[in-house]
């Protein structure tokens, strides 16, 4: 029997545009079920919006609308951001567009509360009860707030204020069914122990554990019809309707058949349940202890796993707002960047489950460097010398021993062992890492094969071995090995940028699908000698950064003219961006003139730092002890700092233009000692030297001391 994968993305809180959390949470969920498919699973995949709740009639109400108008606008909007980026079914994407104001999501739900308000808790109780509720209730949260979850008025008489949204909370005092989650404490630390994968990562698994031995209180889920009609009735008391989180989580099963003939025939709950949930961390309480806990209650099994990832930040690490105006606009991503760059970044930037910073410079720096200049230059420039040297037939990869050996003494690599053996080690680091959902170090794995390949064809120069027929076998060998190599990396990369690697392996000649190939099975060689390419074409032309830049913010500023850069304020649940609260509306009779000031200086206003965000930067005293150019590189310099540490660090720094390095050494500089390590050009930079940038051309000039400072003085 075929193994199965079933893999969710939440399903998105149908009140606001989608915007770049969805599409995150959605290309990994996209990259997880590709992943596995090539691993030989049968798949399953669900994205989609969840579409009730006192948020969806106020929305609707503010907009002048029905609510399922409403609805019906934001799951279009919301289908329409998954094709652009080639997410939907027809591009091989996601299975089920799931909403939850489908027929057989209602007769599914109410399958669930039945059975939950049939079942006994862990203590021999009914699990769900009727009573009375009064507390105080976050619209944009879909949640009850305790006091230590909201900001107390400053005045008598004002309403307390959400944590995360800042916005009024509403105080609710009626009839309400409960769930009695306090009882469920021991079964859920229990579920935690026994399977601790079962949240993921390790520390949002310790936040969970904490919160729910801090003790748990039973959980309203419901709402009189007369305070929010937009809602599925609570079976045989169509006075009250479901709780939004009650009737949302229950998606992940009644889309696949729990509760309804039709699905279970279409998909089937027994063949695909449980699943795998990716979410945002916002919403990691709602997912690992609320949906585990009416799981047990119906008698069903609890996911696989719950994987929370982290945050998208500016890049000044600031929460993303439309206030601000700090957002990725997916309209521009689409514009600018191919898709498969947008995917390439999100995976390879993210470490996942941390937060991490986002801005479209960063997005054109790693799709020049990493693609046109990696992967891009790689196969254009192996498939152009195949075409020119060898007829655009695929070489033979043998060769004698007697070139082995001349091509040895020359410094040629050609080993086949050798490569083969760097190809395998990095093949198994990747799937392990794909395995462990560390994307970012699964694409660095990849990346040592590109860095890998373009040293061998490098070294041997196969330009130059062309013009020597006694070099045939030489030249025919290193170009066979780069263009198996790049074989293995369109199946590496398959999940990660679907269309470029089918598209290089058409250029390839071949009709593989890669989506059909098991990475970890990737065997050396199965490319054919005599093998015909195809047409060569660019696969990832170079940006130029400074009109991108340009045309965006021309972009930017025409939208924020127009006032669309200030859309609805409401939660929007998993995501990986939070939203704030709206500014105020322009007050009658102001000029486009005065909003745009306005919100210029409302940006200017939001450049500030606290003096804690500048003491997390450890700048500190360093001395040049040494300094060389890197080799092939007219841009870096390699130094050795002394920083008043045991040790002293290298690091590199991209000045080679304009400094000789014989004149710097002795040099004082001002060195960021805390900054992440990074790899450039196969070394290791440990630090970052600190420069001004002069002039239009932006002319480097480093930062230095008047007075005799001592090396590791930590600057304040």
């Amino acid at each position: 029997m075929m193994k199965t994968f079933y893999v969710t993305t939440p399903i998105y809180y149908a009140n606001t545009v989608p915007h770049l959390g969805h599409l995150y949470s959605t290309i990994v969920a996209d990259c997880m079920r590709r992943y596995k498919r090539q691993r030989g699973y049968e798949t399953y995949f669900l994205t989609g919006t969840d579409e009730h709740g006192i948020n969806i009639e106020r929305a609707a109400e503010r907009k002048g609308v029905t609510p399922r108008e409403h609805v019906d606008f934001v799951s279009g909007e919301m289908k329409r951001m998954f094709s652009d980026f080639a997410l939907d079914t027809e591009h091989g994407g996601f299975d089920i567009f799931m909403r939850t104001t489908e027929p057989f999501h209602y007769e599914g739900v109410s399958e669930l509360w039945r059975r939950c308000a049939r079942s006994q808790t862990p203590k021999g109780r009914e699990a769900i009860y009727k009573g009375h509720y009064e507390g105080w209730f976050c619209a944009a949260c879909a949640a009850y707030k305790t006091e230590d979850e909201y900001i107390r008025p400053e005045a008598e008489g004002d309403a307390p204020r959400c944590l995360v949204h800042e916005t009024p909370l509403d105080r609710i005092s009626e009839e309400s069914y409960f769930f009695r989650l306090s009882d469920y404490d021991g079964a859920l630390l229990a579920l935690y122990e026994t399977r601790p994968d079962f949240v993921r990562p390790e520390a949002r698994l310790n936040e969970v554990k904490s919160f729910v031995r801090g003790g748990l209180q039973d959980l309203s889920i419901s709402r009189l019809k007369t305070s929010v009609s937009w809602g599925i009735p609570v079976p045989d008391d169509p006075a009250h309707t479901m709780f939004v989180w009650f009737d949302a989580l229950s998606n992940y099963i009644t889309a696949i058949g729990f509760g309804n003939e039709e699905r279970e025939r279409v998909v089937g709950f027994e063949k695909f349940w449980p699943a795998v949930h990716i979410i945002g961390k916002d919403i990691l309480r709602q997912h690992a202890i609320y949906w585990p806990a009416f799981l047990m209650a119906a008698g069903l099994e609890v996911p696989h796993h719950i994987i929370a990832h982290g945050m998208w930040l500016d890049p000044v690490g600031r929460k993303m707002s439309k206030t601000i105006g700090n957002t990725v606009e997916l309209e521009l991503l689409h514009k600018h960047f191919q898709t498969d760059a947008v995917r390439y970044f999100c995976l390879r930037e993210m470490a996942f489950g941390q937060d991490s910073k986002v801005g479209y410079e960063a997005v054109i720096e790693r799709s020049n460097s990493d693609l046109a200049s990696g992967l891009g230059n790689l196969s254009s420039r192996t498939l152009t010398m195949i075409q020119r040297y060898c007829e655009g037939v695929v070489p033979a990869q043998n060769i004698s021993d007697e070139k082995f050996l001349t091509a040895k003494r020359a410094g040629i690599e050609i080993d086949p062992l050798a490569l083969v053996s760097t190809l395998e080690h990095a093949r198994d680091q990747f799937t392990a890492l794909m395995d462990d959902l560390a994307f970012s170090r699964a694409l660095e794995a990849a990346w040592s094969i590109v860095a890998r390949v373009d040293k061998m064809i490098s070294d041997a120069k196969p330009w130059e071995l062309a013009k020597n027929d006694e070099q045939r076998e030489n030249l025919n060998a290193i170009l066979y090995r780069a263009v198996e190599s790049l074989r293995w990396l369109c199946v590496l990369l398959f999940p990660v940028m679907p269309e470029s690697t089918r598209e290089i392996l058409r250029q390839l000649g071949l009709a593989d699908d890669p989506a059909q190939i098991d990475p970890a099975k990737l065997t050396w060689g199965e490319l054919k000698e005599g093998t015909r390419i195809g047409e060569i074409k660019p696969l990832f032309p170079r940006l130029d950064k400074k009109k991108i830049m340009a045309d965006i913010e021309k972009e930017k500023g025409e939208s924020e003219i127009a006032g669309t850069h200030v859309t609805e304020a409401d939660a929007v649940q998993g995501s990986a961006i939070t939203s704030e609260t709206q500014p105020a509306p322009p007050q009658a009779g102001a000029t486009e003139a005065d909003a745009a000031a306005a919100l210029k200086k409302e940006d200017e206003g939001a450049q500030f730092i606290d003096i804690g965000d500048f003491a997390k930067v450890d700048l500190r005293v360093g001395e040049i002890l040494t300094a060389e150019r890197v080799p092939k590189s007219d841009k870096l310099l390699r130094f050795t700092i002394d920083l008043g540490e045991a040790e002293p660090r290298q690091i590199l720094a991209g000045i080679a233009e304009h400094y000789e390095p014989e004149k710097l050494i002795g040099r004082k500089v001002v060195v960021v000692a805390n900054l992440k390590p990074r790899k450039l050009r196969g070394l290791e930079s440990q630090g970052m030297v600190c420069a001004a940038s002069v002039g239009d051309e932006g002319r480097p000039v480093l930062a230095t001391f008047t007075e005799d400072v001592p090396n590791g003085a930590r600057l304040k």
